[in-house]
């Protein structure tokens, strides 16, 4: 969830129960101060019987009106509290019941106590609180929608820097040379964090630098040992006759020599597709590549009398053919190296994908082999093998995917 749509659903939570409690308060307070006014009223009608009683010496005439009346009944010597309740009015114009307030009291007249019911209506009451708190309901939701707009309106205003600078991090590519601009905003903090990532960004394109510097002339420099190495282990091999030690001895500095060059070479070669230094992109027919792969591998695949399927169909690419051989020659050859004998080896081409499935024990996690120098049990490779592969295919915008059902793996570059 987005810090922006957080905060308005918290804000706007927060605000309707503040409202709400407001709102109900509100009216309580209103229709108290409603009320005490109907009482004023009814001790006013209180005081004027007193009044009457006090100059006449006997109870005013009763009479009834649509909005209140007055009740006298004797009492004899019974005492009553004076008190307020709600009550039920009759209304004679509509002959109904309507709510009303009354006030009971009594008043001595000749001797003679008499019980006085003064009750008057509320409807006059409740209607006005009713339109007040609809008003109010109506004050408050007008309110509440100008906030929802002003929050959206202006917090997308004020966030903007900061999704202008979250946008440049996720462009920002040390290989493809990114650049991260300073975004301008009158906010403190995003002040800082533009600098911040400024300041990051021009760090991390420094150290990246500087190791791909490192990385490039330390595989530039070996060639010379490399192939000086090379050269005295041939020269040697020709001087004398050996015993079968030294003979062993001789071979296992062969192959580590060999093993040696071919971790240069793909260094650098891994370096150059990173920083785009190769450009040769040309028009090519991927089957036609496939076939003459496998007619390289081709003594490999006998020796392991593995069963080869194929199913190539003409597929014309805009690339580098320098990188696709790479590509098909690791992947076609990690597929023998890796099979078993009398296995199985399909290539399939067709126009929206590449598919090398070859038969073999154990798995892996592809996350983990894509990353460099790792290997998996039992491989003699040099562990750069798939990174090449995957770098190959992220430079041309292929996707690069592997699946393992039961013995079969299956590489697959979908263009």
């Amino acid at each position: 969830m987005k810090l922006l749509t957080k905060y308005n659903r918290v804000n706007i939570a927060v605000t309707v129960l503040i409202m709400l409690v407001t709102g109900i308060i509100y009216y309580y307070t209103i229709s108290h101060i409603l009320t005490g006014q109907i009482d004023k009223d009814l001790i006013l009608e209180e005081n004027e019987v007193f009044s009457y009683v006090k100059q006449n010496h006997r109870l005013p005439d009763v009479y009834e009106s649509n909005h209140q009346q007055i009740v006298f009944s004797p009492l004899g010597d019974e005492k009553i509290k004076r008190r307020f309740l709600d009550t039920v009015y009759r209304n004679t114009d509509e002959k109904k019941m309507e709510a009303g307030r009354a006030l009971i009291s009594s008043v001595k007249v000749s001797g003679q106590n008499y019980r006085i019911l003064v009750t008057q209506s509320k409807v006059e009451t409740e209607d006005l609180i009713q339109i007040i708190f609809l008003i109010t309901i109506g004050v408050i939701v007008t309110l509440l929608i100008i906030l929802i707009i002003l929050n959206r309106v202006i917090l997308k205003s004020i966030w903007k820097p900061f999704y202008k600078i979250l946008s440049q991090l996720k462009e920002f590519s040390l290989a493809n040379h990114t650049v991260i601009s300073p975004t301008p905003s009158t906010i403190d903090e995003f002040k800082e964090l533009d600098k911040a990532v400024i300041t990051m960004a021009d760090r991390v394109k420094n150290d990246y630098l500087n190791l791909k510097t490192f990385t490039e002339n330390a595989s530039h420099e070996l060639m010379t040992p490399i192939s000086v190495i090379n050269s005295k282990l041939d020269t040697l091999v020709q001087t004398d006759e050996f015993t079968d030690k030294q003979s062993k001895l001789l071979n296992d500095i062969y192959g580590t020599v060999t093993r040696l060059t071919r971790l240069n070479k793909s260094m650098l070669l891994l370096a150059k597709i990173e920083n785009g230094l190769i450009q040769d992109d040309q028009e090519i027919n991927l089957k036609e590549i496939v076939e003459e792969s496998l007619y390289q591998h081709e003594e490999m695949i006998h020796q392991l009398n593995i069963k080869l399927i194929t199913d190539l169909q003409d597929k014309k690419l805009q690339t580098s053919k320098s990188l696709i051989e790479v590509l098909l020659n690791n992947l076609i050859s990690n597929a023998i190296r890796h099979n078993y004998p009398n296995g199985k080896l399909t290539l399939k081409i067709n126009a929206e994908k590449l598919t090398i499935s070859n038969t073999g024990k154990g798995s892996f996690d592809f996350g983990q082999v894509l990353k460099r120098f790792h290997k998996s049990d039992g491989s003699e490779g040099i562990g750069l093998g798939l990174t090449l592969c995957k770098q190959i295919c992220d430079n041309h915008g292929y996707t690069f995917s592997y699946e393992h059902n039961n013995d079969l793996h299956t590489f697959s570059v979908i263009f």
